[in-house]
């Protein structure tokens, strides 16, 4: 309607700068009904677009050195307060003069933001993961709507995608976070932020060190100190805080240190229920543990997932090449609307879907790989992943779902991912919703702007006839 708008407008004024200038009433008329149209299709856009608020925020820095890994865990970061609907959440690495740092320099495996509550006047250290928040009475960690229990309970995460991937909720979406009411007595609602970054600058082998391989990092426990599991060969357990990865022979590492941040966007509206309609997030994992079984309700305490796998490389090229096909099938617990979703996939990653079990293709999240040297075109690395907007597809509780995760491996990989984000609205924009009635009284009132211009045409029209034909000619001024 608002485009339709905007081209009748167009058309009116196109139509009085024609009649010629002796014909003052009717272009006077035209000119008039053009205006008002232009103040129609401003005026139709529904309010709370005009109120989105956007705000950039850097977090803690982060001190890098060639070859060294920060994986920290940043309590009470800067973000938007308030009973807010969040709309988007966007981030890239940048230097301390602000400017981007490419991929191949600094890797960004992964950034997520997780909201929790915490006791008035706690304060929380780096120190502090959320493994210890889950067991603590003075933290209580917000989760997603699911599926997974143990793992990938954040809201928002991404990794080296992150540059050119639409994270935007579609409207009249959003994302409630801050409501009072939900919020525990004697609790503060506030966010943290994790950062998996790794300096790739001189190391011996920059795919092996952002694919985590332990003996590129000489690593035999994890973070926690707890053995590796035997044939476990590369993962987030061999790249964690203050490790580091193999540099080259003879690489001078002196005077390379470097102060990154990330850069972080949020957009938001402030909470409205007439106008908004609440979303809430979801990560299906291909790597879940969950299958099917008498009275499985598929119930998050009945997911684990494993986050991490690796791909073979291929022995002889089958049907298409060398792929690796990674699949899952997840019954669903809730009732809800598809509005959005994407996926998560590491370098060598060709592409996933999310389908119905006949195949009905609910959403395909393809890789963009970049071509060249500068931020967000880094050659191999994955520097975006497209997503999806679908007409609202109805998921009923207990339907199964299946995820299909495709990589390259014409050479094998190490702790990729399959993660599939999707935004699930409980109800749909009502038919006779103060959005949709706006837009139609709007969408009248066009109409008859339209109506009377055109009704001003005609009778300019028959009346400069009538008096060509009675002999009569106009006198300028």
């Amino acid at each position: 309607m608002h485009d339709y708008v905007f081209y009748q407008f167009y058309f009116i004024y196109y139509l009085s700068i024609t009649i010629s200038k002796q014909d003052k009433m009717a272009r006077c008329y035209l000119i008039i009904s053009s205006l008002f149209l232009l103040l129609v299709a401003l005026s139709i856009s529904p309010s709370y677009t005009f109120k989105i608020k956007s705000a950039s925020f850097l977090s803690p820095k982060q001190v890098m050195t060639p070859g060294s890994v920060a994986d920290p865990y940043l309590f009470d970061i800067d973000f938007p307060r308030g009973h807010i609907g969040l709309k988007g959440f966007d981030a890239e690495v940048v230097d301390q003069d602000g400017n981007p740092v490419p991929l191949h320099e600094t890797y960004l495996h992964h950034w997520v933001v997780h909201p929790y509550y915490v006791r008035k006047g706690l304060n929380l250290s780096h120190l502090d993961t959320p493994r210890n928040l889950g067991s603590s009475p003075d933290y209580i960690l917000v989760s997603n709507g699911g599926l997974c229990r143990n793992r990938v309970r954040q809201y928002f995460g991404l990794g080296s995608e992150t540059r050119k991937t639409s994270t935007y909720v579609p409207d009249p979406y959003a994302i409630e976070i801050g409501n009072p009411e939900k919020v525990p007595d004697g609790y503060e609602f506030k966010w943290l932020l994790n950062i998996h970054a790794i300096d790739t600058r001189g190391v011996v082998d920059k795919q092996g060190c952002t694919e985590c391989r332990c003996d590129l990092y000489n690593v035999t426990v994890d973070e926690y100190g707890r053995a590796l599991e035997p044939g476990y060969k590369g993962g987030q357990d061999c790249c964690y805080d203050k490790t580091q990865c193999r540099l080259r022979n003879g690489f001078e590492s002196g005077n390379k240190t470097r102060t990154v941040y990330l850069k972080y966007t949020v957009r938001w509206v402030d909470w409205d229920s007439s106008v908004l309609l609440p979303a809430k997030v979801y990560i299906l994992d291909v790597t879940d543990s969950w299958e099917r079984s008498e009275g499985s309700t598929g119930d998050n305490q009945e997911h684990f997932c494993h986050v991490e796998y690796d791909v073979k490389p291929c022995k002889t090229k089958g049907y298409g090449g060398c792929v690796d096909v990674k699949k899952k099938s997840l019954m669903m617990p809730f009732n809800g609307y598809i509005v959005y979703g994407v996926a998560h996939q590491h370098a060598g990653g060709i592409g996933a879907a999310l389908y119905r079990e006949d195949g009905e293709v609910i959403c395909s999240s393809m890789p963009k790989y970049g071509n060249g040297d500068e931020p967000g075109s880094e050659a191999g690395y994955i520097v975006g992943m497209s997503s999806c907007y679908p007409e609202p597809v109805k998921v009923t509780n207990g339907e199964t779902l299946s995820l299909e995760f495709n990589y390259s491996n014409v050479i094998g990989h190490t702790g990729v991912m399959g993660l599939f984000y999707i935004l699930v609205a409980q109800q749909l924009p009502g038919p006779e919703s103060s959005l949709q009635a706006h837009s139609s009284s709007m969408g009248f009132l066009a109409f008859l702007a339209v109506t009377v211009a055109v009704v001003v045409l005609i009778v300019a029209v028959v009346y400069r006839r009538k008096n060509r034909e009675d002999g009569y000619q106009s006198l300028s001024t």
